[in-house]
């Protein structure tokens, strides 16, 4: 791997480890932040681990981490979007939420909302203050690169994001919209957009391609979707499942277990989960499918607790409120907001930690940073590195 990277590379002053441990064992291994300070020990380390090679090397051993997002506020106004990847503190015999952002967006005139993730990049929707269509951009928070997207806009024409994905026969980053003609009863558009599912590809300069499936607007009231298996997933109420094949990109629907309203969808243990509510709303049980091409599934874990307990201590559960669950280790958190309290309980039903944030909210996304410079960048209008809206 990377023979010409590894021959370019020479040990550091002092140094005692052969540069196929030091660069391919240690380096390779280290969290982005820390990889960029080792860079600035020695042009042969900064040149070693710029290579292409190398940083697609990198990407595949960052673990994968599930998201949350948090507003911060100064007094009742937003002031920036913190990217929160949750973490085990270290040394912590119970998986404890560090709520350290990746990112830190402003939010001045433009107000950004966490909307997908894939191999590290995100998507965001944002608004500016003085316009009223929602619009994307994309970033990485390793690179600190931002640029937004070409996509139309106006004010007879809604975009809906529905997933992020990398299509694997060309390499391309796509992303799955759904597009709403909004008219008015007394205006007269010609030719107006056709309403249904479009794909868009980053960099490629074309417009959104049409692909159909007009029944794609149920999916744009989910909690979002899950990349699984090289298919994206969205539960909208009832007893299907929505797949989106990444390769083909043609839908199709799979059983699911009846729960109440949606569920956030996961992955645990290389099978697809989902929790629910039971019917007497006591428990929350976690059903996995353990044969996904027969669609076969089956209830995993009860996990039973007290609301009225957590209310007694933490206040009443509100529109705000929100219970997910994170897999952890082999086994399942859920994660449960009560106003500005982060509650943390296991399978056993107990509660293992709190934390204390406002504006708190889950993504249903997991981040695995990348450092991989991405040719699409520098193509989009109003890119930037390192700078606005970054902070």
């Amino acid at each position: 791997m990377a023979d010409a990277a590894r021959g370019a590379t020479a040990p550091p002053p002092g140094g005692s480890l052969p540069d196929e441990i030091t660069i391919w064992e240690i380096l390779v291994r280290l969290p982005p932040k820390s990889l960029l300070r080792c860079r600035a020990v020695c042009r042969a380390w900064r040149s070693a681990t710029s290579t292409r090679q190398f940083l697609l090397a990198h990407h595949a051993l960052q673990p994968a981490l599930p998201l949350l997002y948090g507003y911060n506020f100064v007094g009742d106004e937003v002031e920036s979007l913190d990217i929160i990847p949750f973490h085990q503190r270290a040394g912590a015999d119970q998986p404890q939420l560090q709520l350290h952002p990746v990112a830190r967006l402003e939010q001045d005139s433009d107000f950004h909302h966490l909307e997908a993730c894939c191999d590290g990049l995100l998507v965001l929707s944002f608004r500016h203050t003085s316009v009223r269509d929602w619009r994307f951009a994309v970033c990485n928070p390793s690179t600190r690169q931002y640029a937004p997207l070409p996509l139309p806009y106006g004010c007879n024409i809604e975009y809906s994001l529905l997933g992020m994905y990398r299509h694997i026969p060309t390499g391309d980053y796509r992303l799955l919209m759904y597009r709403d003609s909004v008219l008015m009863p007394h205006e007269l558009v010609p030719d107006p957009p056709e309403d249904g599912s479009y794909i868009f590809t980053l960099g490629s300069g074309q417009p959104p391609r049409y692909i159909g499936f007009p029944d794609a607007q149920v999916l744009t009231y989910t909690f979002g979707s899950l990349l699984f298996r090289g298919c994206l997933h969205w539960h909208p109420p009832g007893s299907t499942i929505t797949v989106f094949d990444t390769t083909t990109e043609l839908f199709w629907q799979m059983r699911a277990p009846v729960v109440t309203g949606h569920a956030k969808l996961f992955q645990m243990d290389g099978m697809l989960g989902m929790p629910g509510f039971n019917d007497a709303a006591t428990a929350i049980d976690i059903w996995v499918a353990q044969d996904y091409e027969r669609e076969v599934w089956a209830c995993k874990y009860r996990v039973d607790f007290s609301f009225a307990d957590l209310t007694l201590q933490f206040g009443k559960l509100d529109e705000s409120s929100w219970v997910v669950a994170v897999p952890w280790d082999g086994d399942v958190l859920l994660l449960i907001n009560f106003g500005e309290r982060l509650l943390q309980v296991d399978i056993e039903g107990k509660l293992v930690a709190t934390s204390h944030r406002r504006g708190l909210g889950p993504a249903n996304l997991w981040l695995k940073q990348t450092l991989v410079q991405h040719t699409f960048f520098p193509t989009l209008e109003g890119y930037v590195a390192n700078s606005a809206p970054f902070i």
